[in-house]
């Protein structure tokens, strides 16, 4: 099966506890206003396949304490998420996190959340008017549903208020050159960033969404 993908990555530290496989699906409708990776939006035919990418991603299934799911939206791929999910499953028995710009309610029936495939949905869209104090979420308004024991036990300690170790980001490199920083950042730091680069003699191109 076929799967739309922006990128993977290995370690990811900022989306979930411990060092992650993070692994972001392209394509979303939903565009949030002030969505800081805009660059996920546009549908692109797929460049390969779920069975590739767990290939891709094995070596570091080995090793890592997790695996987190975001993009774009998991859930416009439904049937790849799905196999993509139960691949996962069959090499790691660590926790998956799984971020959706959709609401609880519209994803109760998804085979991923029924069967027990996700350990941690963090659910409902961004938005950019609500307060932003909760660790792993970009705003107030969205939810973090446990929905396996093992969910309960991993990221139950976490819901919490972010407090300032969590103001973290990773780096990542990509072969062309072009640079990615993963995580959640605070409102406003993507543009105290561009300033302070600017003011270094390096300009920053971020894909951070514009109302």
């Amino acid at each position: 099966m076929h799967i739309s993908l922006s990128r993977a990555h290995f370690p990811v530290t900022t989306l979930g506890p411990g060092r992650r496989v993070g692994i972001w699906l392209q394509g979303c409708s939903i565009r949030c206003p002030g969505c800081i990776s805009s660059d996920t939006w546009a549908t692109k035919a797929p460049q390969t396949t779920v069975r590739e990418l767990l290939e891709r991603v094995h070596p570091w299934l080995q090793e890592c304490d997790g695996v987190t799911i975001s993009g774009g939206e998991p859930f416009e791929q439904p049937d790849a998420l799905e196999q993509l999910l139960r691949g996962v499953r069959a090499l790691t028995a660590t926790s998956v996190l799984v971020y959706s710009g959709k609401s609880f309610a519209q994803l109760t029936q998804e085979p991923s959340v029924r069967e027990g495939l996700i350990d941690c949905l963090i659910s409902e869209p961004f938005d950019q008017s609500a307060p932003q104090t909760k660790y792993l979420m970009g705003s107030d308004n969205q939810r973090m549903n446990l929905l396996t024991p093992l969910g309960r036990e991993v990221f139950g300690p976490l819901i919490r208020v972010s407090g300032d170790a969590d103001r973290r980001l990773d780096v990542m490199f990509d072969e062309d050159g072009a640079v990615w920083l993963a995580g959640i950042p605070s409102r406003g730091d993507m543009a105290r960033l561009q300033l302070l680069l600017e003011g270094e003699g390096t300009y920053l191109r971020t894909t951070e969404a514009r109302a």
